[in-house]
């Protein structure tokens, strides 16, 4: 940890949810819910910044409690529960969105990944596979098969997600796509080994919750800590005042945090909270 953090400061608590605040069960548990709680009692206000769809992080928003506009694919979208009011929507350009889908529909690659495409909080998939049906039982989502995915490209999606069976075919896409695609085209991450993950360039966690915090709550950086676990929780690590990884998280990940807190199996998240929020 570099220089002495002020936690009295702390005003917001941004919150992964896979890996972070849900672990196996795909629940928050009651030690966590409990932490936010007094948190939240103290003054701080809690936000969830996750990759996963809108509707499907929307009960997550709700069990914590969270009075804050939601981010959501990264923090393509950024809306608010209570209003419906949208902040943010960024999208995949549609020339990348078509470079991309155009890949996977190589015979190689079709056999090798399975596609999500997300349009207008729906999930889209060519087929369904065993990994999208699990995906879908895990997500709370209706996954609707559509044959070629390319067809839907008369409007821009708010995310590509490509999964595979094991991490490694993963990052050798994730570096195939690196090459091929500037950081100013795609904002490209993996949220977990599995799952790599295409959005509009300015879109990641670190953005969304600066959003949150300087625009909508006219916060800083010294008023933030977030927590998450993998590599799409990076920039959001980096951003705020006290950043957190998970033990679970990537050693990458882990690096670059002010603190590592225990596993979320046990119960790291709400460790963390103690640490930094309520024996401050």
């Amino acid at each position: 940890m570099g220089q002495p953090i002020d936690t009295s400061a702390v005003k917001l608590l941004v919150l992964d949810i896979d890996g972070t605040i849900a672990g196996a069960d795909n629940e928050v548990n009651q030690t966590v819910r409990h932490a936010v709680r007094a948190a939240q009692a103290r003054g701080v206000q809690v936000a969830i910044a996750t990759g996963r769809m809108y509707q499907s992080a929307l009960r997550f928003h709700q069990t914590v409690g969270s009075t804050l506009p939601l981010i959501s694919y990264q923090g393509a979208l950024i809306k608010d529960p209570a209003t419906g009011y949208i902040h943010r929507h960024l999208t995949v350009p549609q020339a990348y969105a078509t470079e991309l889908l155009n890949y996977f529909e190589e015979p190689e690659q079709r056999s090798q990944f399975s596609v999500h495409f997300y349009l207008n909080d729906q999930l889209y998939v060519r087929e369904l596979t065993t990994d999208s049906l699990d995906y879908a039982d895990r997500t709370g989502v209706e996954v609707k098969p559509v044959g070629d995915l390319r067809t839907l490209l008369d409007q821009e999606p708010t995310k590509l997600l490509a999964m595979a069976e094991d991490g490694e075919t993963i990052q050798i896409l994730l570096q195939t796509m690196r090459d091929r695609f500037r950081p100013d085209q795609l904002y490209l991450t993996t949220s977990v080994a599995t799952f790599f993950e295409a959005t509009h360039p300015l879109v990641n966690k670190g953005t969304a919750v600066r959003y949150l915090a300087e625009e909508v709550l006219q916060l800083q950086p010294e008023n933030v800590m977030v927590i998450g676990d993998n590599f799409n929780d990076l920039e959001m690590i980096q951003y705020a005042g006290i950043g957190v990884a998970m033990g679970n998280a990537p050693a990458g990940v882990q690096a670059i945090a002010d603190w590592v807190a225990p596993t979320v199996e046990a119960n790291g998240a709400a460790a963390a909270i103690e640490e930094f929020l309520l024996n401050a």
